[in-house]
């Protein structure tokens, strides 16, 4: 990868199009940063696959039929680097065809628009938005507005925007509050079906995780027959810290790197992880919530004990047409309770292997305060060596 600095002409170039031409810029910055993403390799590649289900064609959420995601980067030089990313359950339309859908939260110290109606309705009806921690009214605002221009929703007078977030201000002039909402609007409207670009990108733009750089990852499972042969993916925007372990191995304390290294707790791993898990099995919003709280669990198993400066929040849905909710359904109850764990093994697997991802794909970026180094690709797989993995 080309050293940052070489680029600089390029990203201001971008930027001063933006007045004129504000998708434009906005998709050149997208391109740049899935350009140096594509150099780095995901967890299988490196032979890194953590539990026992098989992954989806794609290993990403966009394996569930149906779901779509899209990206906006927003890069302006070094002070400037943040942006959005849009989950939508379905490409119809989200208010008038509703998603059943859970909540959980593990430590709440964020903000997550829109929570307590999922809780209280157990239900989705906006696209989900993940962005920075300024920035939510203006996820919300682009939500809205996109809902209530949305063909069948003329009569539409409110609205439940879903979107979290996580604090970007270390590489991004977070109180500049750059993002706009339709420049939001733009991650919901290159929303597609197929492979999810993943690390520095969106909302993954000014993350940081476990002291290298965060971004998006995702991941999917796919049950075998016998068990349903439902699929469950799993998207995450990770921005938070403690000890980094990779598939049991201790990475972080191996490498040098981890929260109270010095036994002094300075906030070292205080930051946020939003999980959006997505599944094609008939779950009711009760059973999607069982299935969110899961999620904690992978992201213990990666080193993070959930500091107090922490938000972790994880929001599930089901697309299964027949727990569906609005325009007269009638919507079923979905699986029994006695049917769930084999979904919760394959949110725990597929949430652990996407948060990997996210950090093996995410590339160094200088910003704001500094600059935050891709984690060393090289010292990974010396480390799981060591520990006895063959790896590639």
């Amino acid at each position: 990868m080309s050293p940052i600095p070489c680029r600089l002409p390029m990203v201001l170039f971008v930027f001063l199009l933006a007045c004129a031409a504000p998708a434009a810029a906005q998709d050149s910055a997208t391109a740049r940063v899935m350009e140096d993403a594509a150099e780095r390799p995901r967890a299988r590649d490196l032979g890194i696959a953590p539990g026992i289900l098989a992954p989806g064609p794609l290993n990403a959420i966009t394996d569930v039929v149906g779901v779509r995601v899209g990206h906006v980067t927003m890069v302006r030089g070094d002070s400037v680097n943040t942006g959005a990313t849009a989950i939508l359950p379905h490409g119809g339309n989200l208010y008038q065809d509703r998603v059943p859908a859970g909540f959980f939260q593990g430590n709440g110290y964020g903000k997550f628009a829109g929570s307590t109606q999922v809780i209280e309705l157990g239900e989705i009806e906006t696209p989900i938005i993940l962005t920075n921690t300024l920035s939510v009214a203006q996820g919300m605002e682009a939500v809205i507005g996109w809902t209530l221009d949305h063909e069948g929703n003329e009569r539409v007078r409110s609205v439940n925007a879903v979107v979290g977030e996580t604090n970007d201000g270390f590489l991004n002039d977070i109180r500049g509050r750059h993002l706009r909402a339709a420049t939001i609007r733009q991650a919901i409207a290159s929303a597609r079906t197929g492979p999810v670009e993943e690390g520095s990108i969106g909302a993954g733009r000014g993350t940081v995780s476990f002291g290298w750089k965060g971004g998006i990852g995702t991941s999917s499972r796919q049950l075998p027959g016998q068990l349903g042969g439902y699929t469950l993916g799993a998207l995450v925007q990770t921005n938070y810290g403690g000890i980094l372990r990779i598939d049991g191995v201790p990475v972080g304390e191996e490498l040098g790197q981890y929260f109270m290294k010095d036994v002094l707790d300075r906030g070292d791993a205080d930051g946020s992880v939003i999980v959006v898990l997505a599944t094609d099995a008939p779950l009711s919003d009760r059973n999607l919530e069982r299935l969110a709280a899961r999620a904690m669990l992978a992201i213990g198993r990666t080193g993070s004990p959930a500091t107090n400066g922490s938000g972790d929040y994880i929001i599930a849905f089901s697309t299964a047409e027949e727990v569906r909710r609005g325009q007269d359904r009638q919507p079923l109850n979905g699986l029994d309770n006695d049917r769930m764990s084999p979904l919760f093994q394959a949110a725990v697997e597929a949430t652990e292997e996407a948060i990997l991802n996210a950090l093996f794909k995410a590339t160094s970026v200088d910003g704001h305060r500094g600059r935050v180094e891709a984690i060393d690709i090289n010292g990974v797989r010396e480390v799981m060596q060591r520990f006895g993995y063959d790896l590639k």
